[in-house]
């Protein structure tokens, strides 16, 4: 079966941001900072992305270059069949799945509001009500699983095209246009009365407020928001040309891309909750409040609001599309089975494992598993642990086992102005597998002792 490639580097580089820039940047990266301080989490977050994000990207780009197959083959491949290693694969795919099993319910989410600005029903909320409605919404599980139900299908539909006709596609049309909203939307939030407030709060960091469970909520956010140890980075590599394509540059203007949303969120998000008196540390429902609240108070607002509500459903489109693309990808590898029995399998499998995040916040609500809601474990158990000990693997193989001399000279076929060099060594080395170790523990910790 002829593999699949990217028609273009710029299709390339869209569709990794668009995996990468998603909900994680537009809905889980405010809410998490305004549960970590603001400005002292920003702080943390930008080097953490630095020393360890762009790095482990690199990595598992170039792992999946090298290998030209998804993670469970791929790494197979590259150390043998009965090799530790594959365990990489495996726990990628798995976090993968425990992912997919709460981000279909947030695009649901999106959904409705999408659908209550361009009916004008969203206006029918008052200053009271607002918040009260995002709760009653969560709570109609039928609702929210038709919802589950025809994204799924629509989602079907995009995958169903292949690489390029979808996935590629998609993102090349829809990235640049959410980066303008954005910027748009950030200056719009910044004219409101009492926004200069949250900005300040936003920028200036209270750093008693850093801890390790504001560390480790840093290393989960860049984990899940640039999509390390998510199997797309390395599905996505398998598709890049072994020779003469550029993995540094290219992850690079990825990073730089995810980052600036994430940070562009923050400048659209805070300003607003503070001229409305909305606390930050508001929770999952921060997004979906706020702005509510935002577009009942600007010019326009129907209609600011129906296109907001338009980009971020799209920004979450093209990442769980890359999500469950990478599981496809692995089901056609490991199976050898056609594209479109691929699809109806992972779709199927991602709507099922909806159900529980859906029903947790309705009638299964008094169940806990561990002291946590189904979406509340899903996400710790994908955000601070499977993820982080995905890094912590991907870093000692390609340091110690494929060697970091081996990495540096595959990564740099076909890199331009940026290259990896002799400093990476230490950081794959030493640096980023004892950090991470070391937040995890203590994050481990943290929560075992509340």
């Amino acid at each position: 079966m002829r593999r699949e490639n990217w028609g273009s580097r710029f299709g390339f580089i869209m569709a990794t941001a668009g995996f990468a820039v998603g909900m994680g940047n537009i809905w889980r990266f405010p809410y998490i900072v305004g549960e970590s301080g603001g400005g002292a989490f920003l702080i943390v977050y930008l080097i953490l992305t630095a020393i360890i994000g762009i790095p482990l990207l690199t990595a598992e780009i170039s792992l999946g270059r090298k290998a030209q197959l998804t993670p469970l083959k791929g790494m197979k491949k590259l150390s043998g069949d009965s090799s530790f290693w594959n365990i990489i694969g495996w726990v990628e795919i798995t976090a993968t799945l425990l992912i997919l099993g709460f981000y279909l319910m947030i695009m649901a989410w999106v959904t409705v509001y999408l659908k209550e600005y361009i009916t004008g029903e969203a206006f029918a909320y008052n200053a009271t009500n607002i918040q009260s409605h995002f709760v009653e919404l969560q709570g109609n599980s039928s609702s929210i699983l038709l919802y589950c139900l025809g994204i799924a299908l629509l989602i079907a539909f995009v995958l169903a095209r292949g690489l390029q006709g979808g996935v590629e596609l998609v993102s090349k049309i829809f990235m640049p246009i959410l980066l303008v909203m954005f910027i748009l939307l950030a200056i719009g939030s910044n004219t409101l009365e009492g926004s200069e407030e949250g900005l300040k709060w936003y920028l200036s960091p209270d750093f008693s407020k850093i801890n390790f469970q504001v560390i480790l909520a840093a290393l989960g956010q860049i984990f899940f928001s640039i999509g390390i140890a998510l199997t797309a980075g390395f599905v996505f590599g398998s598709y890049l040309d072994p020779k003469k394509s550029d993995i540094p540059g290219s992850v690079g203007i990825v990073v730089l891309f995810d980052t600036a949303i994430a940070i562009l969120a923050g400048f659209v998000i805070f300003p607003a909750l503070f001229a409305f008196d909305i606390e930050p540390n508001a929770g999952p429902g921060l997004l979906f409040v706020t702005m509510a609240s935002l577009f009942k108070e600007v010019p326009f607002g129907m209609f600011f609001g129906g296109v907001f509500f338009f980009l971020v459903f799209i920004a979450g489109f093209t990442s769980i599309i890359g999500l469950i693309e990478a599981i496809i990808s692995t089901i056609i590898d490991s199976m050898n089975t056609s594209r479109i029995k691929a699809v109806i399998i992972t779709v199927s499998t991602t709507f099922l494992l909806t159900i529980p995040s859906v029903l947790g916040f309705g009638v299964w609500q008094d169940i806990q598993p561990l002291g946590f809601s189904f979406f509340g474990l899903f996400d710790f158990i994908s955000g601070k642990i499977l993820l982080p000990l995905g890094g912590i693997l991907i870093s000692v193989y390609v340091a110690y086992i494929w060697g970091f001399s081996n990495f540096m000279r595959e990564t740099n076929e076909g890199a331009k102005s940026l290259k990896v060099t002799k400093l990476w060594g230490f950081l794959m080395k030493y640096v980023i597998p004892i950090i991470i170790f070391i937040i995890l523990v203590q994050g481990l910790r943290g929560v075992a002792m509340d």
